[in-house]
């Protein structure tokens, strides 16, 4: 350290002791350096990784004695379209006549072993449905997150940049709309335009037939459908599976931009009044330059804390955007599945969803706490 450099922070330390605003204390605190704790990140992390299991477990145990309200799910499904005798039967097959305890126990080792049970429509394994059509819904999330970010950030800057303005109003106004309209209008709407009068988007679907015929063909398809395009190599399929695609991703994800848009409004905003800011304004640097680089980036910590309540937010809302545009997905099916008051694969289904947005919040408290020290502590 330089001599001179070193001298000026004995100096500094020495007037702060002698000052007669600063206490014994404050003065050693002043002194003394600040060390974060070891450990903290792996401690952080192993916390919010063992809240994952009492999560799960409440989630299993409210869904199902939900599902059990009305009765066992055999009756639920069944009842009124067979003989009093052959449901009697079949209930009594599937063992849901004995007691409701022991029913509950069974299902719980059953989904540590990664047995969600077996659908009473089609008879197929809920764990195939799930890992067929997961795949489906996994793409709709990330087409509508593209959406959000793509609307949200930039108008987000916008608004914030012409604060109280009219550009500002019209913005805010546009993003209460965009998460209080409801999805399916939403949906109805795009069709509306873009399909029946415009004619330049598909009505629905995930591809056309001709290139859900080419995705089948694969050796061990992936069930995204744009991977699976790409993997093909097919110029046409690739197109085909993005204009499917457009109508959907924008109905999903206009719901989630509204919200991305408030929050950089209004973190921006904040971050434009800090000290450093204020520094860098002082100096001549633009106002623009000031939003995009200055506020942009500190604003953008609490949008990656956030993306883990969305994504919940989007896995229900694909229950909505697949039944309208006919995207086979989990929301799909699930919508299937009520229909036909299939209570094991709706059980299933929901709790498939509850895992995948408690692991999706985990991950996310884990970028947030790489991002952000602070939040680990």
């Amino acid at each position: 350290m330089p001599v001179a450099h070193a001298t000026g922070i004995r100096f500094f330390f020495a007037e702060v002791r002698s000052s007669p605003m600063v206490t014994a204390v404050d003065a050693a605190a002043i002194a003394t350096p600040v060390t974060p704790r070891r450990g903290g990140l792996w401690r952080y992390i192993l916390i919010r990784l063992l809240l994952i299991l009492p999560t799960v477990f409440i989630l299993v145990t409210v869904v199902f004695f939900l599902m059990r309200i009305t009765g066992d799910p055999i009756t639920a499904a069944l009842g009124g379209r067979l003989p009093a005798d052959q449901l009697a039967e079949r209930i009594a097959a599937a063992g849901y006549d004995r007691p409701l305890f022991i029913q509950y126990l069974e299902y719980l080792g059953g989904v540590f072993r990664g047995d969600f049970g077996t659908t009473l429509t089609d008879n197929r394994p809920v764990i195939g449905i799930l890992v067929q059509y997961g795949a489906a819904t996994l793409e709709l999330a990330f087409y509508a997150l593209i959406v959000a970010f793509l609307i949200g950030i930039p108008f987000g800057l916008i608004a914030a940049y012409r604060r109280d303005r009219w550009q500002d109003a019209v913005l805010r106004i546009g993003a209460i709309l965009g998460y209080a309209t409801p999805i399916f209008f939403v949906g109805l709407l795009l069709k509306l335009v873009f399909s029946i009068w415009l004619g330049v988007l598909p009505v629905a679907g995930r591809a056309g037939t001709r290139t859900e015929l080419k995705l089948q063909s694969l050796d061990a398809p992936t069930g995204i459908y744009l991977i699976d395009a790409l993997r093909l190599g097919d110029g046409a399929a690739i197109g085909d599976v993005l204009t499917h695609a457009v109508l959907p991703g924008l109905a999903l994800g206009i719901l989630t931009a509204g919200i991305f848009l408030r929050l950089v409004r209004t973190n921006v905003i904040g971050t434009l009044g800090a000290q450093y800011v204020t520094s860098a304004r002082s100096r001549g640097v633009p106002e623009f330059r000031l939003v995009t680089k200055h506020a942009y980036r500190p604003a953008l910590i609490p949008i990656v804390t956030v993306i883990g309540l969305q994504i919940a937010l989007l896995l229900s809302g694909a229950v909505l955007t697949e039944s309208t545009f006919e995207w086979k997905g989990i929301g799909f099916m699930l919508s299937e599945y009520l229909k036909a008051r299939d209570f094991v694969a709706v059980q299933g289904i929901v709790v498939m969803i509850a895992v995948v947005v408690a692991l999706t919040n985990f991950f996310v408290d884990v970028i947030a706490a790489l991002i952000d020290p602070r939040v680990r502590y």
